[in-house]
């Protein structure tokens, strides 16, 4: 069994893949300062409530967003299972059928997402990810990774206006009945929602042209099943994409 571990700047997403298919998820809020310990308390419990038992997981794969919590969870998952995880970073990029010009700047989820999307598609493919960041990634169908655009998550903008602003609260990421919001809450929702709607199109829309050729897109991460139908431009809605990613990295380094 193959536990794919995805430590996001909110949440940390892991993954139970039995016969290469997930069995079990659960996430959970990251929290930079935890120990291993309390990381070793909390995966524990998890596992125990899914009578998952420790010594059915022989593969443990590692993205992390966060560098602080690298350390902890390594140690934590030494200290529970007995091995060593594969951490996912710059050294293993080589070995990977993706090609990555700064592999030192760009998130080790981006990559499994690159991973995953090039592994299923094989064409030219712009991932969209609907996370903290807001994020779309270029892959050639080669595997080339050729580069990444980012903006604000819609969390992120509708926090920051609540936090920068006296009277703006922050209120939920939902499809508002109309662009003219007739109360508070509306409208911020059809400023952030559709908004990102135009936002996301028109960068889609520009992202294909440098691509050239057939190009599909693929909606990913937490929020992305509040904007698919508002969005016009995906092809494919894949909510595990780095779960997967990182899934076909691990089977691979694990042969």
């Amino acid at each position: 069994m193959l536990l794919a571990i995805d430590i996001g700047n909110s949440n940390v997403v892991c993954g139970l893949s039995d016969n290469n298919h997930w069995t079990e998820q659960f996430r959970i809020h990251t929290v930079a300062n935890k120990t291993a310990d309390e990381y070793e308390v909390i995966y524990r419990t998890l596992l125990s409530s899914r009578n998952i038992k420790l010594e059915q997981v022989d593969k443990i794969v590692v993205s992390s967003v966060v560098p602080s919590l690298i350390l902890p969870i390594r140690e934590m998952i030494k200290k529970l299972f007995g091995k060593e995880p594969l951490v996912i970073g710059p050294e293993l990029y080589p070995k990977l059928n993706i090609g990555i010009k700064n592999p030192y700047e760009i998130g080790t989820d981006l990559v499994a997402n690159a991973v995953a999307a090039h592994n299923k598609y094989k064409g030219n493919c712009i991932v969209v990810d609907f996370g903290t960041a807001l994020t779309f990634t270029a892959i050639k169908a080669d595997g080339n990774l050729l580069g990444v655009s980012i903006a604000p998550g819609l969390k992120t903008a509708m926090a920051s206006l609540s936090q920068n602003t006296a009277k703006l609260p922050n209120v939920d990421i939902a499809v508002p009945p109309s662009c003219i919001g007739k109360n508070t809450t509306h409208a911020l929702q059809a400023g952030i929602v559709m908004g990102y709607k135009g936002l996301v199109e028109y960068l889609v829309k520009e992202i294909k042209s440098e691509l050239e050729g057939d190009t599909r897109v693929i909606a990913t991460g937490g929020l992305s099943k509040v904007m698919l139908p508002v969005i016009d431009s995906f092809d494919h809605h894949e909510p595990d994409l780095t779960l997967d990613g990182l899934k076909i990295i691990g089977n691979q380094f694990y042969k």
